[in-house]
């Protein structure tokens, strides 16, 4: 691997563990932060959602917590184990491209049934974050071996 892909992958690999890890942990102390004092934008206004019952908070710490602390992680843990990088991309670009497809899919059907048609920053950073996962991918697929 040449050492601008070398240097390129790093850095994305760092800026989705910075993206990734922080989301994770904000999720997570989302429920407690009240009673923990804590003083930290509303973790359910930025996703806009809300929680009506206990199981709530959960799916929360669940799906937001548990999967983006996970991604987070293992982007770290790539920026040393180029196989673990190439792998957290392969998920990401799984993840996103499944989001996207999700937010878009949305825009279709709910511009039918009246819902406004949405092009927001995350379906922005996610169509972003999938071609430039897929162009690593590809790189990556090309070199001898990932070191």
């Amino acid at each position: 691997m040449n050492t601008l892909t070398r240097i390129s992958l790093t850095i994305f690999l760092l800026l989705m563990a910075a993206v990734y890890l922080p989301i994770g942990l904000w999720a997570i102390i989302a429920p407690a932060q009240d009673a923990l004092g804590l003083e930290l934008p509303s973790f359910y206004e930025a996703v806009g959602l809300s929680v009506i019952s206990p199981i709530g908070y959960s799916e929360f710490a669940g799906i937001y917590g548990g999967i983006n602390i996970v991604i987070g992680v293992m982007f770290l843990i790539g920026v040393f184990k180029k196989q673990v990088g190439l792998f957290a991309i392969k998920v990401l670009v799984f993840l996103v491209g499944s989001i996207a497809l999700g937010r878009f899919l949305l825009m279709l059907l709910g511009s039918q049934a009246g819902l406004p048609a949405e092009i927001n920053a995350f379906l922005i950073f996610e169509i972003i974050v999938f071609f430039i996962g897929i162009i690593f991918i590809k790189v990556l697929k090309n070199t001898d071996h990932v070191t």
